[in-house]
């Protein structure tokens, strides 16, 4: 096991040559340049750019050549939240500047790609331009109009990437679901936006294993009344029968549209208004139907062309992040291709045939970015894998971890295995802004378990209950002023009831995210998870990352999850659930070990009533644990009002906490 690391240890500083060839680093330059603006460090940098919103936001515009029909006439009309309006009367397309960066490489490739399926391939962006203006003339053929529905059940592989760039190029609203989610969880999401045409495979691989999905399909057309149309990929099955009569082949829809596409410079983007809805995100679905989060064309574009401040995508850049359809993460790195460089995509399990499946696509690849969870990080932490032993890191720049708070020795496991000259960053942000609010900058040094800053833009804060600003203290995270890719709203919430009563309730006017914060004396950032899991032990409140942290340490365990219920007469009760690793078991040694080890790394408040061995921790389809499940089941809640199953990774996982919640009920031992 890896050497115990101090948080806020100094594991990385940028060279200057690094920085100043960033993306940030030009920007600055251009500020100077075209504003006359100086800035003595990036804190500086931040706090004009979240003073002066117009001014920012107006130089990011500028600074990445944004095209509109129109002008815009103010760009940002009021500073208020919810229902600040940015770049009033511009109108411009999403698609289109992705697309635009074929005229300057077209045989440069624009996704390297491979699965289970597939081998590793090439698409260059002179064939994803072509495919993207055929498959969008084939949908405005259909008759399918701009803010239509249109929604995709598929993998992630580039037919899928194709179709989203296809549809919101004519102005059509996407929407996804990746191909594990079960009929409920699909039905659940899509039925809310009444989509018109549907994108489908029959299924997918993952493990070695095959996943026919033609049964889930059909319940979900049985449930989609509005669909006219289904665009069919056999992907698991070149034969497989489709879905209904008169499902439209990929392959022949596509050919057809190809007939009328005409030139590529003949092809008319459907350049929208600036509100115009762009895509739909849904929440995890976890608890309640999914929200579903409707963002705009030009919040959008403008907040994934500033990503390349704190990730610095450009021309010559290859990002790969392991995701799925199904989470934001997708679209946010199909959005890096607005920089011009390349998406590595990858359908399949990230550690099969083995362990090192993602390094190797990285090195085949020639990624130059390398992206996962921390969940990830620790499977390799766990069975010793040294990257850099087995494979060349020298193109590799950066590495990106985000699902989840990352302790300070996950951090400094890359500098130990992968290399020392490695610039690490964590981002968090949501799928409410499809953006980051704190994460990295190749501008500042790496600190072990610390997020690098607050984004540019981004006026973000770690308030008290009473709405004061924390420093060095852990509090409610908080943005202070309106970000562009805030959502417009959310799909049919009348009057914008559910939208503020998430982000607005508690402090009217300011987004409170959900999260607990700190950001120290020298603007570094620290997720504690989310405040409404938390863990309150008579009145301190305590984040569970801090459990989960001090637990990696432990050998025996190999996974945990823990919830804290407040009870009558001021109570509290903390369970403490772990997955033990093979060959353990958990006895009186092994738990005064762990309280041990809490207790003396943590404090007396972060050791639980009681720890429970379980066969597993319950996560979600992207990768969260379901803490706020878990503590609902424990407070009395039917196991139907706290989880969707189909949003489960393993939804037998559930039924261990069920029968626990029962037993505690019931008054047997809380230690059972």
């Amino acid at each position: 096991m890896d050497t115990i690391v101090r948080e806020g240890e100094l594991l990385w500083t940028p060279p200057a040559e690094f920085a100043d060839a960033s993306t940030v680093g030009r920007f600055i330059r251009w500020l100077a340049q075209k504003r006359g603006l100086e800035f003595s460090d990036y804190e500086a940098l931040w706090r004009w750019s979240v003073d002066d919103l117009e001014a920012f936001w107006a130089a990011v515009w500028d600074f990445f050549e944004v095209c509109s029909s129109t002008p815009y006439s103010s760009v940002l009309e009021r500073r208020v939240m919810p229902g600040a309006r940015w770049f009033t009367g511009a109108r411009l397309n999403f698609a289109e500047h992705v697309l635009r960066h074929e005229a300057h490489a077209p045989q440069a490739p624009a996704l390297i790609h491979s699965s289970e399926l597939r081998a590793l391939a090439r698409m260059s962006w002179s064939e994803l331009g072509a495919h993207t203006r055929a498959l969008a003339t084939a949908l405005r053929e259909l008759g399918i109009q701009p803010g239509e529905r249109v929604v995709a059940y598929m993998p992630n592989i580039p037919e899928t990437a194709i179709a989203m760039l296809a549809t919101t190029a004519i102005g059509a609203v996407w929407a996804a679901a990746a191909p594990e989610f079960g009929a409920r969880t699909v039905i659940d999401r899509f039925a809310q936006i009444e989509p018109s045409l549907l994108f489908v495979s029959d299924g997918y691989r993952f493990g070695g294993k095959d996943f026919d999905r033609r049964a889930q399909i059909a319940g979900i057309l049985a449930a989609l009344p509005t669909v006219r149309h289904i665009v069919w990929l056999p992907y698991l099955d070149r034969n497989a029968s489709p879905p209904r009569p008169g499902a439209l082949p990929w392959d022949a829809f596509l050919a057809r549209g190809a007939e009328h596409a005409g030139r590529a410079e003949e092809f008319a983007y459907e350049r929208v208004a600036e509100d115009h809805p762009l895509w739909i995100l849904f929440s995890s679905g976890t608890t309640g139907l999914p929200k579903a989060i409707v963002h705009g064309h030009a919040g959008v574009t403008l907040e994934l062309l500033k990503s390349a401040f704190a990730s610095d995508s450009g021309p010559e850049r290859r990002s790969f992040f392991y995701t799925t359809t199904g989470w934001m993460m997708w679209n946010a790195l199909i959005g890096t291709l607005l920089h011009g460089g390349s998406v590595v995509l990858y359908d399949g399990h990230p550690a099969y045939p083995g362990p090192e499946l993602l390094w190797q696509l990285a090195d085949d690849a020639d990624a130059t970015g390398f992206g996962a969870s921390p969940t990830f990080v620790q499977i390799m932490q766990k069975i010793g894998l040294v990257p850099k032993q087995r494979f060349a890191t020298d193109k590799l720049r950066n590495v990106t971890l985000t699902g989840s708070p990352v302790s300070p020795e996950t951090t400094a496991w890359f500098y130990r295995n992968v290399k020392s000259d490695l610039w690490v960053n964590s981002p968090s942000g949501g799928t409410e802004l499809c953006a980051g609010l704190v994460g990295g900058s190749p501008l500042l040094p790496v600190y072990a378990g610390e997020i690098q800053t607050r984004l540019l833009g981004m006026d973000v804060h770690a308030w008290d209950e009473q709405g004061h600003d924390l420093e060095d203290a852990v509090g409610e995270l908080v943005v202070t002023s309106p970000a562009p890719s805030m959502p417009l709203r959310f799909w049919n919430d009348p009057g914008d009831r559910r939208y503020r009563e998430t982000y607005f309730e508690r402090f009217p006017g300011v987004w409170r995210h959900g999260d607990f914060l700190k950001i120290n004396e020298r603007g570094g950032c620290f997720i504690y998870g989310r405040s409404d899991s938390t863990l309150n032990r008579f009145g301190v409140r305590i984040g569970s990352a801090e459990i989960y942290r001090i637990l990696e340490r432990v050998p025996a365990v190999a996974d945990s999850l823990v919830v804290c219920l407040e009870r009558p007469g001021g109570e509290f009760f903390m369970p403490l659930f772990v997955k033990l690793a093979p060959s353990y078991v958990l006895d009186d040694a092994l738990r005064a070990e762990v309280a041990a080890k809490l207790r003396g790394e943590g404090s007396p408040r972060h050791v639980p009533d009681t720890i429970v061995a379980v066969d597993a921790i319950p996560y979600t389809l992207t990768g969260k644990k379901m803490e706020i499940p878990v503590r609902r089941l424990l407070a009395g809640q039917r196991p139907a009002e706290v989880a969707s199953r189909d949003a489960m990774m393993d939804p037998s996982a559930l039924d261990i906490y069920i029968n626990y919640a029962a037993a505690v009920a019931a008054g047997a031992t809380a230690s059972a």
